[in-house]
């Protein structure tokens, strides 16, 4: 796909951060928009703005992790917009949490967004990429898809499942001859809320403002590099987009130490977390 001017592009999460700078890049190149996210004021927001610049934008409340939600969806846009050509499969959650201490319903909550919701938008979407004859789907996973990091493993799980799923796509499509693009994308730290609106991430207010904060100071790239990182893999047809000078490091950690990164990360978050409790002392 080289050229975006007068294709649909559908883009679930478009309320904020990587989604709506996503719907503001391609409105910018003059494609037509179907904008969801849980937050119906945020996504109505996102296609306001992306009216001003002179596209096309229909904001839908959808909640990913709801399968008849996301079927719904795509009937929406088919009878909006015609066949979709690009989906973007973006809404993500956070949780921060131990195995021994997480609960289910937390567990559940990040798995049936961060993949199932993956899932469904591409189920429900792909026959009308494949009809378009110039599809492309995009699913976002993340750094954490990557490696495994201690108090990560629901977001782990889900975000390895997606580039599980997202590379066998990739592949089926190539054999059946499908004429429909496949990118998975791992990004760093991008300077979104996502920390704010996370899970575990601490009790109180405050404790959660603090890691929200510290997030934002690590965080290397802004939602509008992230963007324009994607649009460049989607015009390339790349299988896989590592966003920031982080990702890289992500990603070659394992390829480097092999499994032996574990014992290693393990050791270097015991250290911080016996250097924080000194802090607070």
């Amino acid at each position: 796909m080289k050229d975006f001017k007068n294709k649909v592009a559908v883009i679930t999460g478009s309320g904020s951060g990587i989604g709506r700078a996503l719907a503001l890049n391609l409105a910018r190149r003059g494609a037509k928009l179907a904008l969801s996210d849980i937050d119906s004021a945020a996504v109505a927001d996102t296609a306001a703005r992306c009216e001003k610049i002179g596209a096309i934008a229909v904001p839908y409340q959808v909640d990913t992790s709801d399968r008849n939600e996301v079927y719904a969806y795509a009937d929406d846009v088919r009878k909006e917009f015609g066949e979709a050509n690009l989906v973007v499969n973006n809404a993500g959650v956070a949780l921060s949490a131990n195995i021994i201490d997480m609960s289910w319903e937390d567990f559940e909550w990040v798995v049936n967004i961060d993949f199932w919701g993956v899932a469904h938008g591409t189920k429900a979407f792909l026959p009308d990429l494949v009809a378009s004859g110039d599809g492309h789907i995009v699913n976002i996973s993340s750094v954490f898809g990557l490696i495994g990091v201690p108090s990560q493993s629901a977001y782990n799980s889900a975000k390895f499942a997606v580039r599980g799923f997202t590379e066998a796509l990739r592949q089926e499509m190539r054999i059946g001859r499908y004429p429909v693009g496949v990118t998975c994308v791992h990004p760093g730290g991008i300077k979104t809320n996502i920390v704010a609106h996370a899970r575990g991430a601490g009790e109180s207010e405050e404790e959660r403002a603090e890691a929200s904060r510290q997030f934002q100071r690590i965080a290397f790239t802004r939602p509008e590099g992230a963007a324009r990182a994607i649009v460049r893999g989607i015009e390339r047809n790349r299988p896989r987009v590592l966003i920031g000078p982080d990702a890289r490091g992500f990603d070659l950690i394992p390829r480097i130490l092999g499994p032996r990164y574990q014992d290693i990360a393990a050791s270097l978050a015991s250290r911080s977390r016996i250097a924080s409790q000194f802090d607070r002392k």
